[in-house]
C-alpha cells in the first residue's frame, strides 16, 4: 500500500515521509475556511502564537480526537487573541529566529525550500523530515527532503503523490501527530529499502487561506510534544511566506528575461535590420551607375561597405551581451579575463584588466563571484551599445574589508541622474545583483568624460566560522 519514502537534500540529507490512503484523484472536495493573508512574518507570528503561548496548558475547544488515538489540530479560530511565545524555552525561540533568518536570506525556489526542511528538522530534534509542496488539485508535485544520503534515497524509489496519512493531512488541512505510525491503521505501507518510522508529526503550510505545501517529520527520541507541534505550526507560516517571496522573485526574474527579449528585438530591429535595409536601397541602382557614373558607383560601394562592417561590429556586440555561459564556476580573475578577451575580440575595443595576485587570495564564494562578474559583463555591454569609446579598463582591487571592481571608459558619458525608459534596465539589474549579495553599486559619469562603474562587495561572512556556525 503506499509508502513513507524518503530522499536527498542539499547536504546529503534526505528524507521520502509518505504514508499514504486511497488515490489522489478520488479524493472527496474540502472546503477550506478563508484566513486573513500574512502579510508579514511578524503578522503570521502573531497569527500562531495563540498556538504556541502554552504548551502545557488546556487543549483548545476546537480540537478533535483521533479514533485511534492521534492528535489532530486545526487552525486557531479567526480574530483568537494575540498571546507571547513565552511558553518556549529561550534556547528554542533562539533557534526558532536563527532559522527564519535563514529563510529571509534565500530567494531561490530550489533553495529556500531545502532550507526550509533542513531547518524545520534542526529546529525539532528530527531524524528525518519533508516538505511536500502540493498542486491546485491537492497532489503532491515537488518532496524535498532531509536525514539520509543521496544513495540511500535512490534505493527507495519514485516520491509519494499523498495517499495514506500524507492524504489524510492534505485532505483536512489540519496537523497530526501520531506516537506510532507503523501502528496506525491509516498507513499505506513503505516502498522496499525504506527504514522504519515511528513517531510523526505533520503540519499543513498555508498563505492567504491556501495551502501550499506540508511539513512531515519523523524519528524524534520519546515522541514528538505538543510544544513541538505548536513550534512547527509557527514555524510553518514564515516558510509559506518565505516560498512565496521566493517564487515571487522567481516570476520577477522571468519577466525581466522576456523584457530584454523584448529589448534586443528592438534593437535589432531599430538598428541592425534598418542597417542592412539602407545598405540594400544604397545599392540598387549601381549597376546602372557603374556605366553612367562609375565614380558615384565606386562611392556608393564604398560607404556600403563601411556601413555593413559597423553593422557587423553591431551584432558581435550583441553576441557579448548573450554568453553568460563564460563565467559559469570560475574564479573572480579567471571570469574577469574571459570577459575581457570577448569584449576585446567581438568590440574592438581596447580593454585592459589589472588584477594582482590578492584578488583570487581573497576570493568570494562562487555565487557571489558570479554575480560580480554579471555586474562587469552588464557594464562592458553597455560600453559596446552606448559608450562610443576606443578604451575600457577593468581594475580589480582587494583587501580585508572585501573586493571592489572597478570599470571605466573614455566614451561620451551620460548623466546618472537622467529618467531612463523602461527598455534601459541596465544600471537598475546591476544595482540588484549588487543590494542581493551585500554589496554597493556606484556610477561616476558625465557628459563627454567617460563613466566609472564601482562594486563592492564585502568580504564573503564564511570566512572565518566554523563547522559549528549556523547556516546565515
Amino acid at each position: 500500500m503506499g509508502h513513507l519514502s524518503q530522499s536527498g537534500g542539499s547536504e546529503g540529507q534526505n528524507i521520502c515521509a509518505c504514508v499514504h490512503q486511497g488515490s489522489a484523484a478520488a479524493r472527496p472536495a474540502r472546503g477550506r475556511r478563508r484566513v486573513p493573508p500574512p502579510a508579514t512574518l511578524a503578522a503570521v507570528t502573531d497569527a500562531a502564537a495563540p498556538r504556541a503561548a502554552d504548551p502545557d496548558g488546556p487543549p483548545p475547544s476546537h480540537r478533535a480526537e483521533g479514533a485511534d488515538g492521534t492528535s489532530p489540530r486545526a487552525t486557531a479560530p479567526d480574530g483568537a487573541p494575540a498571546r507571547t511565545t513565552a511558553g518556549f524555552s529561550d534556547q528554542r525561540l533562539a533557534a526558532f529566529d536563527a532559522s527564519i533568518r535563514a529563510m529571509a536570506t534565500v530567494l531561490s525556489v530550489d533553495r529556500i525550500l531545502q532550507v526550509i526542511v533542513d531547518r524545520v528538522r534542526e529546529l525539532v530534534g528530527a531524524g528525518y523530515a519533508a516538505l511536500g509542496v502540493v498542486d491546485a488539485e491537492g497532489v503532491i508535485e515537488e518532496f524535498i527532503t532531509s536525514g539520509m544520503s543521496r544513495l540511500e534515497r535512490s534505493r527507495i524509489g519514485a516520491p509519494p503523490r499523498g495517499h495514506g496519512i500524507l492524504g489524510l493531512i492534505i485532505r483536512e488541512n489540519r496537523s497530526y501527530r501520531l506516537a506510532d505510525l507503523m501502528e496506525d491503521p491509516r498507513r499505506y505501507g513503505f516502498p522496499p529499502h525504506h527504514p522504519e518510522m515511528h513517531a510523526f508529526l505533520g503540519v499543513p503550510v498555508t498563505i492567504h487561506g491556501r495551502t501550499i505545501g506540508n511539513l512531515y517529520l519523523t524519528e524524534k527520541a520519546g515522541g514528538f510534544s505538543e510544544a513541538d507541534e505548536q513550534l512547527v505550526e509557527l514555524f510553518a507560516g514564515h516558510a509559506a511566506i518565505a516560498m512565496e517571496n521566493a517564487r515571487l522573485h522567481d516570476q520577477v526574474q522571468r519577466l525581466a528575461v522576456v523584457e530584454e527579449r523584448e529589448r534586443i528585438g528592438r534593437d535589432l530591429h531599430d538598428g541592425v535590420i534598418q542597417s542592412i535595409y539602407a545598405v540594400g536601397l544604397s545599392l540598387e541602382d549601381v549597376p546602372d551607375l557603374m556605366v553612367e557614373e562609375p565614380a558615384e558607383a565606386s562611392r556608393r560601394v564604398e560607404r556600403a561597405i563601411e556601413s555593413l562592417d559597423q553593422t557587423i561590429r553591431d551584432i558581435r556586440n550583441f553576441i557579448f551581451g548573450l554568453r553568460p555561459q563564460l563565467l559559469d564556476g570560475v574564479e573572480m580573475v579567471e571570469g574577469l579575463a574571459a570577459l575581457a578577451d570577448e569584449f576585446r575580440v567581438n568590440t574592438m575595443v581596447d580593454v585592459e584588466l589589472r588584477a594582482g595576485a590578492e584578488a583570487d587570495a581573497n576570493s568570494l564564494d562562487p555565487e557571489r563571484t558570479l554575480e560580480v562578474l554579471s555586474v562587469v559583463r552588464e557594464a562592458l555591454s553597455n560600453i559596446a551599445r552606448h559608450a562610443r569609446a576606443t578604451r575600457a579598463e577593468v581594475l580589480v582591487a582587494s583587501d580585508g574589508g572585501g573586493i571592489t571592481v572597478t570599470v571605466s571608459d573614455n566614451g561620451v558619458g551620460f548623466d546618472p541622474d537622467a529618467p531612463r525608459g523602461l527598455g534601459h534596465l541596465g544600471l537598475a539589474n546591476m544595482d540588484a545583483r549588487m543590494t542581493g549579495i551585500g554589496g554597493t553599486l556606484s556610477v561616476e559619469s558625465s557628459r563627454d568624460r567617460g563613466t566609472r562603474i564601482i562594486a563592492h562587495v564585502p568580504r564573503d561572512p564564511s570566512v572565518g566560522e566554523t563547522e559549528d556556525d549556523p547556516e546565515t
